[in-house]
């Protein structure tokens, strides 16, 4: 996959865009938030 076709979500929490990893490759359906400090923190309280 060329980086610039890359698939992209949007972290619920932070609001920030993240692409596709290799890591996530067979669970990119499952894959809701960017980080570990955002799934933490599901409230939406990370600025």
């Amino acid at each position: 996959m060329k980086k610039i076709n890359l698939p992209a979500k949007i972290c619920p929490v932070c609001n920030r865009s993240f692409d596709w990893r290799k890591k996530w490759s067979r669970d990119w359906e499952n894959v809701i938030y960017c980080s570990q400090r955002c799934k933490r923190s599901k409230d939406g309280s990370v600025k």
